[in-house]
């Protein structure tokens, strides 16, 4: 509830699971119809709550982004509608597409993976729908394509982003039809497949600018599972480090590395940009640095790690500088400030006057001021309310 409402906000909450969003004014009889309505649907679902447990295929973490996100998974299992899947590059898209395939009833069939930015612009017809022998040079004998082989089974497009603009017209029909024409054939040809998407990208932005088609973004984003960055659930960091580490000890036949208190505050300490992927390729450098060491110590990990984390203590312990109030008289007797408050204080500034720029030249557009910024939704809100700039 809130009384400075704004789209934005109401976005980031619905975003971060609010059952929904009121704006004051309102009435005692507004705010019980909505608890009424939520409890409920908590009833129900408990109620009608899944016989089965699912198979998490390597999908860790007990943290609340998590299991809501194991609970998409669970309603994408139970339907046969195309899901997409969003997050950041390392956040283990993949994993959960995988997951849907395996507890869905498709799980017996195949699970058809499609990295679309991988693919050169020439090769996707062919690849998408196959191609009969003589469709053009090389062609020397017919070839179903990714669609086909996906017949029965689950067809996971990663970076769905990537497509050409004519490639998302033809695969739209494909997937509201699920008929199609081989490169060179004469005939079209049925797949009965189940379309499980991925992307790092914004399509909202993308169909804003003209680049990603609106119906097909609608049609893919029947059901939509969106992964939590590991900045935002590092309570389940611990876990992954004991599991990583157990893995790389079978792995190599030896003894399981622990580590220490410090390892841990270091760990929980780092943002993490390149997600769960980056945390195991520094978990498994840290092991190869420890050699024989049986405990991990900060020492072990990569120096590049270490030195953000030496920059950001020496940072947060620096003083803050003192700007002096309008109205306040100077105090001839005061001495010059430091250079790297001066520094600090001059930061603010072009700090504020860029973000105050970038809300005029968007129009408020977030979306797009992340865009052009380089920052992340919740980083930008957070710069936005800490120099009290309106997205207005």
């Amino acid at each position: 509830m809130t009384g400075f409402g704004d789209p934005d906000g109401a976005e980031l909450a619905i975003r971060n699971g609010a059952w929904d969003y009121i704006a004051k004014p309102l009435s005692a009889q507004e705010i019980m119809l909505c608890i009424e309505r939520t409890l409920q649907y908590r009833d129900k679902k408990r109620s009608t709550s899944q016989a089965f447990a699912l198979k998490r295929e390597g999908i860790l973490g007990e943290s609340p982004k998590l299991r809501a996100c194991m609970d998409k998974v669970a309603q994408a299992a139970n339907s046969d509608v195309p899901v997409l899947i969003s997050g950041e590059t390392g956040t283990g898209k993949e994993l959960f597409a995988w997951a849907v395939h395996t507890n869905s009833a498709r799980a017996q069939k195949n699970f058809v993976v499609l990295d679309c930015a991988a693919l050169p612009e020439t090769l996707v017809e062919s690849t998408l729908f196959g191609h009969v022998r003589g469709a053009f040079t090389g062609a020397d004998k017919a070839r179903d394509g990714l669609i086909k082989q996906a017949d029965g089974g689950t067809l996971f497009m990663d970076e769905i982003g990537e497509l050409s603009i004519g490639i998302q017209k033809t695969f739209l029909r494909v997937l509201q039809e699920k008929r199609y024409r081989p490169v060179g054939g004469s005939q079209e040809v049925h797949s009965d497949f189940r379309l499980v998407a991925a992307t790092n990208r914004d399509l909202d932005a993308m169909v804003g600018k003209g680049t990603f088609r609106d119906d097909l973004l609608f049609r893919i984003r029947t059901l939509a599972i969106s992964l939590p960055p590991l900045r935002e659930i590092k309570e389940d960091l611990k876990g992954f480090a004991l599991h990583y580490l157990a893995k790389f000890g079978e792995r190599s036949n030896g003894e399981t590395k622990g580590f220490s208190p410090e390892f841990l505050d270091h760990l929980m300490g780092y943002d993490w940009p390149g997600n769960i992927r980056e945390l195991v390729q520094a978990l498994e450098r840290a092991v190869v640095a420890a050699e024989n060491d049986p405990i991990l110590f900060p020492a072990h990990l990569p120096e590049h790690i270490r030195i953000h984390l030496a920059r950001t203590s020496v940072l947060q312990r620096m003083p803050q500088p003192h700007l002096p109030k309008s109205d306040e008289p100077p105090n001839p007797s005061a001495g010059l400030t430091s250079l790297n408050d001066i520094r600090e204080a001059g930061l603010a500034r072009i700090e504020k006057d860029y973000l105050v720029d970038l809300m005029r030249r968007t129009g408020g557009n977030v979306p797009e001021a992340c865009r052009i910024s380089g920052l992340s939704r919740s980083r930008l809100y957070t710069l936005l309310k800490k120099y009290s700039v309106s997205t207005s």
